[in-house]
């Protein structure tokens, strides 16, 4: 996301109060109840299967995961590795996550398909990208988990690039804590430009939030140092980790 401001013109759309939070929630408008559910048996199918795909292929680590709150909204700030970042956290959640991706991605119908299956969240960037932003905010304040990567782009040496803080404006609205995850080793395994998967290990470590009440008395400066500090800090247990396993 952008580190300008991101202005939103109209209050987002609030689900129903009778619809409850994280995964037991009723359909969005317009989803039958066949359709949301079936697409929930198959996001669990999926990440049943990455799950052991990936422990077995590149003998993931998950570390923290206690500190994922197990029911009510909450933004994950990761760092940005891999492509396989995405697959990484969804494995290692035992919550649905919902993921920004680019609009031009949705044009391929059986892609499109698989994006929504895994709750994408379309955001067009040539006009701003104020719809997806709206979806975003809704779904964060109806009790779900968004996964955002305040970096804005994979790393290029796989180390942590500057945080940008275009998350803050949808964070401060959205009143959820923000939760601070590093993802390590990912770059090894699939590097920026590359198209194989090379099998090494990756560690995926969760670290506490921050919650509502201690980022409203930061300034956005603060908040920003303060996730970079706690990114920094995992990386360097997650890569501990991965260190002996050799």
């Amino acid at each position: 996301m952008s580190d300008q401001a991101i202005e939103l013109q109209k209050p987002a759309r609030k689900r129903s109060r009778s619809e409850p939070p994280g995964e037991k929630g009723n359909p969005p408008d317009g989803e039958s109840h066949l359709s949301f559910y079936t697409r929930k048996i198959v996001y669990r199918f999926l990440r049943m299967i990455c799950r052991v795909l990936y422990v077995l292929w590149f003998r993931v680590r998950i570390e923290g995961r206690h500190h994922v709150p197990l029911d009510g909204g909450g933004m994950l700030l990761s760092t940005h590795q891999s492509v396989m970042d995405p697959i990484l956290l969804g494995l290692a959640c035992n919550r649905s996550l919902n993921f920004l991706a680019r609009s031009t991605l949705f044009k391929n119908p059986a892609f499109s398909l698989l994006l929504r299956i895994l709750n994408s969240i379309p955001i067009d960037r040539e006009r701003g990208g104020l719809s997806g932003l709206r979806e975003m905010l809704a779904r964060l304040r109806s009790g779900e988990l968004v996964v955002l990567f305040p970096e804005g782009t994979r790393t290029n040496d796989g180390t942590i690039g500057e945080l940008k803080a275009g998350f803050l404006p949808i964070a401060r609205r959205s009143e959820v804590p923000l939760i601070p995850v590093a993802i390590v080793g990912a770059f090894e395994c699939m590097p920026k430009g590359s198209n194989w998967l090379i099998p090494k290990p990756v560690a995926v470590v969760f670290g506490k939030p921050l919650s509502v009440q201690e980022y409203q008395a930061m300034s956005d400066d603060q908040i920003v140092e303060s996730i970079a500090s706690s990114l920094e800090d995992l990386f360097g247990k997650g890569k501990n980790g991965i260190e002996r396993l050799h």
